[in-house]
């Protein structure tokens, strides 16, 4: 099994943050100190590989599985400790940036390969994100702010 963290951040929601068969990549590697609420809040986002998400610099169908969890924040303070844990996407580009992560992870994804997004409608709602990438999930939560889905690539190299 190879999985692919496309934009890991600082694996929040990894509990296995060293997982083996997981390759962590994201466009940031840094450490980030913020003051939150009156206290010194401080983030390391160091994947294994630096690139960004438009052009992942893997070989087609490398992956069994990719995770998707971009930054879903276009409004954000470019200093607020929000900006620098979850990172932020362009308000006027992120339909094409997003469509663009879309066709990269579905090529370097294996026939049947699936594909795990997270993402939180704090201020774009999950039905945009699905315009942009071109097609639904399969399946997914559809009563939380915060909503998983999972995408699967057919054995023709079109999604389903």
């Amino acid at each position: 099994m190879k999985i692919l963290d496309v934009c890991c951040g600082s694996k929040m929601f990894w509990y296995d943050k060293e997982e083996p068969h997981t390759t962590y990549m994201d466009i940031r590697r840094a450490v980030y100190t913020a003051m939150d609420r009156g206290n010194e809040r401080k983030i390391e986002v160091n994947p294994d590989v630096q690139a960004d998400w438009k052009n992942i610099p893997f070989d087609d169908e490398t992956f069994d599985l990719v995770v998707f969890d971009p930054p879903h924040l276009v409004r954000a303070g470019k200093t607020s400790w929000l900006a620098k844990k979850y990172g932020t996407i362009d308000l006027m580009t992120w339909p094409h940036d997003f469509h663009c992560a879309f066709q990269e992870i579905m090529r370097v994804l294996k026939p049947t390969g699936t594909m795990l997004f997270k993402w939180n409608e704090d201020q774009i709602p999950i039905k945009e994100v699905f315009k942009a990438f071109g097609q639904q999930p399969i399946l997914g939560d559809m009563k939380s702010k915060t909503k998983w889905s999972v995408f699967i690539k057919s054995h023709e190299g079109q999604t389903n």
